[in-house]
């Protein structure tokens, strides 16, 4: 046989093979199920009661259900924002992230969804859990440790049975359009996002010219997404309760605040509320519950109709080892403001983000991934 029918033997039998393996992938490929939108938002309270007071009272939500210990005193009090999104205000202490607890996504798949991340490379439990409530659900961990809560709803579950209740025209918000929580990596966050969960990048937001603060990451079936917040050196408490946070939207904030002042639980609460206008140019007012979480209200459209146009900056840097800026008494405005365009805030957002970056992302097989509690 010549050196020429040889090769050319070679190259068919590659083509062959590369064929029959690409065929095989796709055969095998596990298919995404939908990403409805976000589901809920999990913080930890240190008093229950004052936390209802707030959500319930101040804000006009309602209890459909809590989860009790076994000593049959209440652990989580579920808060309904509308008939597929709720708040879970958990009664334990904060462990590694401030008062966030998890944050969660809606599937029409639990199950596809399991099969779908593991043939990703992501760490998941060997089957789908049922939780207490009854609907279908399992944790990830995303590259920062914060806890991922793939949930399905069932038809028989608590969430299910309380459809039609609990909705009182005393809600503040009909809608949460979006959660946020802290990134240190952009590039790390947007290929586990992007890459394997399929979000797509909608906007990206900063004060600054020189340092970007935030990327919106949208579910790819739905309009909900994640405020990734991104930070350049460890956070106070405070920091993180403005960081990580949930967004209610409202069709008229001067009326929103109106609304509020009005309430007799206004009387506890002794932030001042300011209606302010965003750097995405939507008008808007955060609160903050008593352990600090940042509840931010805000207008859907922009004051004068057009879409800001994305920040160009680059993404900071973060250094462990850099000392935290100080905020609260110090400087209340820099966690409440994080959305406004002040020079202090600039100068400090700035100062903020000059050292170099590590970031040390486990996602192997002996990642520790939580239960879900519900």
């Amino acid at each position: 046989m010549t050196i020429v029918k040889r090769t050319a033997l070679l190259l068919i039998a590659s083509l062959i093979a590369s064929f029959a393996i690409g065929a095989y992938a796709a055969d095998n490929q596990v298919n995404r199920p939908k990403i409805i939108g976000v589901a809920h938002i999990a913080i930890y309270v240190s008093d229950l009661q004052k936390a209802r007071a707030f959500y319930k009272d101040f804000l006009g939500y309602e209890e459909p259900y809590a989860i009790k210990r076994d000593d049959g005193t209440d652990r989580i009090a579920v808060i309904k924002i509308n008939e597929d999104q709720y708040i879970e205000l958990f009664a334990d202490p904060p462990k590694q992230d401030g008062q966030l607890n998890h944050v969660s996504i809606l599937t029409d798949s639990a199950e596809q969804m399991r099969l779908y991340l593991d043939s990703k490379g992501i760490n998941v439990p060997e089957k789908v859990g049922k939780g207490r409530i009854g609907n279908s659900n399992f944790n990830i961990v995303d590259p920062d440790g914060h806890t991922l809560e793939i949930v399905q709803y069932e038809p028989a579950s608590w969430t299910r049975r309380e459809t039609g209740k609990h909705i009182p025209p005393t809600r503040i918000s009909t809608h949460m359009p979006h959660l946020g929580f802290t990134v240190r990596d952009l590039n790390v966050s947007l290929k586990f996002y992007g890459d394997v969960l399929d979000f797509r990048e909608v906007w990206r937001g900063s004060p600054s010219p020189q340092v970007l603060s935030w990327v919106h990451m949208q579910v790819p079936d739905g309009k909900e997404f994640f405020e990734l917040m991104l930070y350049s050196r460890p956070l106070t408490s405070e920091q993180l309760g403005g960081k990580n946070h949930l967004c209610l939207i409202v069709p008229d904030i001067q009326n929103a605040v109106a609304d509020l002042n009005a309430r007799p639980a206004r009387k506890g609460y002794t932030r001042p509320i300011e209606i302010r206008t965003g750097v995405n140019g939507k008008r808007q007012a955060n609160l903050f519950d008593p352990d600090g979480t940042r509840v931010e209200l805000m207008e859907a459209d922009t004051v004068d109709g057009k879409v800001v146009a994305p920040s160009k900056a680059p993404a900071p840097r973060f250094d462990p080892g850099a000392t935290p800026v100080a905020t609260s008494a110090t400087r209340p405005s820099t966690v409440a403001n994080i959305h406004r365009h002040s020079t202090g805030s600039i100068a400090m957002m700035f100062l903020d983000r000059l050292a170099e970056f590590r970031m040390y992302w486990n996602n192997g097989s002996e990642t520790n991934v939580p239960r879900s509690s519900l």
